[in-house]
């Protein structure tokens, strides 16, 4: 106790400071028992005639009527206020009306018979139990049950719970008379024992009741049990003294917050305080807010601080205060409070980090949308949390929707786009009365003119997400304006380099570092570690609000320009380092920011810039493979010689004619392809580019091995003298791919040793030059030689090396090739579930990147055919079906765990160990 309250207290002798555990005592007395002023010992109000304690009566209606008419009279002879459903006007929903009259009682009553009570659509829980599990730990609950009685199951496990419950008074009766007999005395004993505890020690010091009860929430939480438990962990540790729910607008920090409030009970038994902020707008009231929560009022002489003190002395209790970000001034505030009140915990959301001493941060997630392991699962994200909340929220608008097999895609969809944004997630439910999933979804490009209208008795700034936006974007300084309205061209994922070779471009004269920073702190830019860096985002919504505020402003094609050369420069840079020792840095450097290049290389394209598009293009190829970008890249390239053919350069057109036959000689192959490769072999000589031209020459070898009439020498020849260049020119990646394509054509005649050579030859060029990728490619190649002639363990080992190499790189084609290199393995040992599922995962793989082998070269199938022959056809079809709901570095780690632990004689006999020559593709 401080000196100046002392000093009060002296002054006051009517007043006494009361010891830890007092407050907690008189918290739980009804108003009219508790007697004195915090102030200075004023006399207690005097209550006019209507103000009478409220005593709420909770039962099933017609089941115990006659109860229900006993008990309000006996209520009344002690000149008490009944409070019953049946009494008041109702022309509101009943859940909302028995909540609010629970709100303002003092004392619970619950009368229990024989039924559990009517469970209202989409609740999990009757009225009955509901009532009870509001009516607050503090408030006396006087409990009366039937007996005999044949109760329901429900009611049942309910009485149960409140037997076991030793804050609840609980007796029998067997009649009306009984009950009104027992409800009489017990509430006037009650009314006696509360006024003898208010005289002990004299006439205390008065607090008021708690002026903001926690909110009732009007709708269940989804997916956020995890969360809850991980704040009242931190809570729990006493040394935290600060907890700060950190998030965007709409990502559910005050739902949460609530929730957690309520589940507090047992780490605060004083109680919760919810304060709400949003519409207190200057620091000077902060205090105030929070002494009206707690009863306190600012009068008299002494400071508020000092009255907060005498009201928080001794009590553990938790403070939360909802909406805090357009109050950061007032944040020192809570650092004082610290010491005012010690045994007070503060639970704070805001979307802007506080930055004070004792602030543990709680960063609020997005809801899930998907099983991480298997992101492309659609029957895996029908568990989502983000779907379940979809469904919900559809429901209530829409009492006969159904996830169905035709809707889920869609529904998956939306909650993907809305990227698990809670809000967003309910705006988009709300049009299922009059949109179908498939129709919001396609709707959902430009996001923020179709999540609108939200429930109207939400404030006004989370109505909509623009509106929500707008308020976060409000508190920010005009310069952090600028910086969030730029970085609106910027896709999800980027680095701060990046940022600030952008604000170079544009002549930024302020500190991009701290502008991001701000940012980030105001829940505007999202930050993730990748990899070991920092990688940035918007969500979909803040970036859709900052480029229309671009648009607005006139900057937008200037803003694209400077981060298009931003990624051209960043893939010169990285470019090099592609198909040599820097390969795995590289690649995982330029996958921080692959969004982020592909959309540079369309810009470019689209503005007309088709030399810088074609030259960024070409040097990305490995990437593009390693990422599985190389259709797609082929789409830009024809878009791009179907506006410029006639303009571009010689190396241009023959970039672009190289992606498109690329992609084609794999879906259609044709020998007008490989005349397309030849010429654009000259194209790039022409240009004194000797690496393209070699490259596009040797692919030339490679198209044409995959025709139906292939003409074998030619190929050689072309490939020869490919590999031989490559060696020359020092690029040891491009010298693995001709050797593999040459290996290739070895087994298409029969000669597995040759080819092996061959294959072995591409392993050593890639080591020799630091290259991961082409070695992956050559190793699962040597591989398939090993498993051809017999030589199934180290067949199983360097298809696993394959795997790991891949799965280093995030190379999930490569990943497909190993697998279904084991799953040949596991079928020729007889291991179907396992042949299955590795199958059905590697299928998985290329139907989604849309990637596949020559059918020449397909050879897992006939192994899974011959166990089929054998009588497990049932068995691998219901394994694939598991395997195609595998992800990517899921089925990886599944390949590789399982990989060696059944190994059996490399001799057995098997489709394609009796006659090698015959059995090799």
């Amino acid at each position: 106790m401080t000196r100046r309250v002392q000093s009060v207290l002296e002054n006051f002798p009517n007043v006494r400071y009361k010891p830890r555990g007092y407050w907690t005592a008189i918290a739980g007395m009804p108003t009219m028992m508790r007697m004195g002023d915090a102030a200075g010992g004023h006399a207690p109000p005097i209550r006019t005639p209507d103000q009478r304690l409220r005593i709420f009566v909770s039962s099933t209606l017609r089941e115990l009527e006659d109860e229900r008419r006993a008990v309000r009279a006996a209520i009344e002879r002690l000149h008490l206020a009944p409070v019953m459903f049946e009494l008041g006007a109702r022309p509101h929903p009943p859940r909302d009306l028995y909540r609010a009259y629970l709100a303002q009682s003092d004392v619970f009553v619950g009368i229990y018979g024989e039924r559990y009570g009517w469970i209202a659509p989409g609740e999990e829980i009757s009225g009955l139990e509901d009532e009870y599990r509001l009516a607050p730990h503090a408030m006396p609950r006087l409990i009366y049950l039937r007996s005999p009685a044949d109760r329901d199951d429900r009611l049942e496990e309910l009485v149960g719970r409140i037997q076991a419950d030793d804050t609840t008074s609980y007796k029998t009766y067997g009649s009306p008379d009984e009950l009104a007999e027992l409800v009489e005395a017990d509430l006037a004993t009650l009314l006696a024992d509360r006024f003898d505890a208010s005289r002990v020690g004299g006439s205390p010091t008065t607090v008021e009741p708690l002026a903001s009860r926690i909110p009732s929430p009007y709708s269940r939480l989804i997916g956020r049990d995890e969360d809850v438990a991980a704040i009242l962990d931190l809570l729990s540790n006493r040394d935290r003294r600060l907890v700060t729910l950190l998030g965007p607008g709409g990502i559910g920090k005050s739902r949460l917050a609530i929730a957690v409030a309520g589940a507090a009970d047992d780490l605060f038994p004083d109680g919760t305080v919810f304060v709400p902020l949003e519409n207190v707008l200057e620091a000077d009231l902060v205090l105030p807010s929070i002494g009206y929560a707690l009863g306190v009022r600012d009068a008299g002489d002494l400071p508020l601080e000092e009255r907060l003190a005498i009201a928080l002395a001794g009590r553990r209790l938790l403070l939360v205060l909802d909406n805090f970000e357009q109050l950061i001034a007032a944040a020192p505030v809570l650092v004082r409070l610290y010491t005012i009140a010690p045994d007070t915990a503060f639970l704070v959301t805001s979307r802007v980090l506080l930055r004070i001493r004792g602030e543990q941060v709680f960063e609020v997630p997005a809801l899930a949308t998907h099983d991480p392991a298997s992101p492309d699962s659609v029957a895996r994200a029908r568990a989502s949390a983000a779907v379940e909340l979809f469904v919900d929220r559809a429901r209530a608008v829409k009492p006969d929707f159904e996830l169905t097999d035709a809707n889920a895609a869609a529904v998956v969809g939306i909650c993907k786009a809305l990227q698990g944004l809670p809000l967003a997630i309910e705006l988009a439910a709300a049009r299922m009365r009059v949109l179908s999933p498939t129709s919001v979804l396609q709707r959902l490009d430009n996001q923020l003119p179709m999540l609108v209208d939200s429930s109207r008795d939400l404030p006004e700034r989370q109505r909509t997400l623009r509106t929500t936006i707008e308020w976060s974007t409000g508190l920010l300084a005009s310069d952090e304006r600028i910086v969030l309205h730029e970085l609106g061209v910027f896709s999800p994922g980027f680095t701060l380099d990046s940022v600030e070779a952008f604000a170079a471009k544009r002549a930024w004269a302020f500190d991009a570092f701290g502008a991001l920073e701000v940012l980030v702190d105001s829940s505007l830019v999202g930050q993730n570690d990748l990899d070991g860096e920092s990688s940035f985002s918007l969500l979909a919504t803040v970036r859709e609000f900052a480029l229309e505020q671009l648009c607005t402003s006139g900057q937008e094609p200037d803003a694209r320009r400077a981060h298009a050369d931003v990624y051209v420069e960043l893939a010169q840079r990285e470019g090099r380092g592609l198909g040599f020792g820097q390969q795995v840095e590289s690649v995982a450097r330029l996958n921080l920011e692959r969004g982020n290049l592909r959309a540079a290389v369309r810009h470019l394209a689209s503005i007309g810039d088709v030399e810088s598009a074609a030259d960024m293009a070409w040097r990305l190829y490995l990437y593009w493979w390693v990422g599985g970008y190389l259709t797609e890249v082929a789409v830009w390239m024809e878009e791009l010689l179907a506006s410029r053919a006639s303009t571009v350069s010689p190396r241009t057109g023959a970039i672009a004619a190289f992606y498109v036959a690329w992609r084609d000689m794999w879906l259609k192959p044709s020998h007008e392809l490989t005349r397309s490769l030849r010429d654009a072999a000259d194209g790039f000589a022409r240009e004194g580019d000797d690496l393209g031209a070699t490259m596009a020459a040797a692919t030339a070898g490679l198209a044409e091995i995959n025709t139906a009439d292939p003409d074998l020498p030619q190929a050689t020849g072309w490939l020869r003298q490919g590999a031989e260049r490559f060696r020359e020119l020092g690029a040891g990646w491009g010298e693995t791919l001709a050797l593999v394509a040459l290996g290739r054509i070895d087994a298409l005649l029969g000669n597995l040793d040759a080819a092996a050579v061959e294959f072995e030859r591409g392993v050593a060029a890639a080591t020799a030059s630091g290259d991961t990728f082409a070695a992956t490619v050559a190793t699962h190649h040597l591989a398939r030689m090993r498993l051809f002639l017999g030589r199934v363990d180290e067949s199983e080992r360097l298809f696993s090396e394959a795997i790991a190499g891949s799965v280093i790189l995030r190379h999930e084609e490569g990943i497909a090739y190993g697998l279904e290199g084991l799953c040949a393995i596991a079928a020729l040992r007889g291991e179907a579930e396992r042949a299955g599922v590795l199958a059905g995962a590697a299928g998985a793989i290329r139907k989604r990147a849309a990637v596949f082998d020559s059918p020449a070269f397909v050879f897992h199938t006939r192994y899974l055919q011959a166990l089929c022959d054998q009588g497990a056809a049932d068995r691998i079809r219901e394994a694939e079906i598991r395997g195609a709901d595998y992800g990517a570095q899921e089925a990886a780690e599944y390949a590789l765990a399982a990989a060696g632990g059944s190994r059996r004689d490399n001799r057995m006999k098997g489709p394609a160990t009796g006659d090698a020559a015959a059995s090799a593709p």
